[in-house]
This record gives structure tokens, C-alpha cells and sequence, in this order.
């Protein structure tokens, strides 16, 4: 098998400035790196694999007061992908085609 044939077959895609998605995502949910493009122009942007709360945690009063559910109730989140912005906050991400399609993708330095 060349390494046409083993990319179409989803192997991860290695290049002198980067990685694809397949190797941010395998980096952050297995290893629990911190990645990030080269080609993102923030300071200290990066993205993280946030394991979620399987077994359930009780909400606080900003998640009882955006979903009606009483605080304290026991609810369980899945996992997902949080980024770190310029400012410093924390959001769940959501990727764009370009990010999705990108050959950029590193370990971050942050």
C-alpha cells in the first residue's frame, strides 16, 4: 500500500508545517495534548479534549437558570472539545471546513 492509498484509508496526514484534524483529535483525546493550527493568529489559542462527566455532577445556578432544571440536579455531559481563546476563556468549539480541512494542526506551545 503507497501512501495515497493509506491517506484515502484515513491515515494521518503529516507535512512540513503540520498534521490533519485526525492527528489533533487522536493527540487530544488519547494523550491529552493541547493542539492548535499554525495558521490560527491568537496567542495562546488552543483546543482541548474535555472528557465530560459520564456518571453526572449536580448543575450549578447558571446551568439550572439556562435549562430550567432545578440547581443541584444530577446530570451527565458528554464529551467535547473546548478552546482556549486570546482572552483566556474557555468555549466549546465548534470546527469550521477550513480547520477541518487544514494540514496545520501542532502541539501547542501554551
Amino acid at each position: 500500500m503507497d501512501e495515497q492509498e493509506a491517506q484515502a484509508l484515513g491515515a494521518t496526514v503529516k507535512t512540513s508545517t503540520g498534521s490533519d484534524i485526525g492527528w489533533a483529535v487522536r493527540e487530544m483525546r488519547y494523550h491529552g495534548g493541547k493542539v492548535a493550527r499554525a495558521g490560527w493568529n491568537g496567542k495562546g489559542m488552543y483546543l482541548v479534549f474535555q472528557k465530560g462527566y459520564p456518571d453526572g455532577i449536580p448543575i450549578n445556578a447558571n446551568t439550572a437558570q439556562a435549562t430550567g432544571i432545578p440547581q443541584g440536579t444530577v446530570c451527565k455531559f458528554l464529551p467535547y472539545i473546548m478552546m482556549r481563546t486570546v482572552q483566556g476563556d474557555f468555549v466549546p468549539w465548534l470546527a469550521s471546513q477550513t480547520d477541518l480541512l487544514a494540514l496545520d494542526w501542532q502541539l501547542s506551545a501554551d
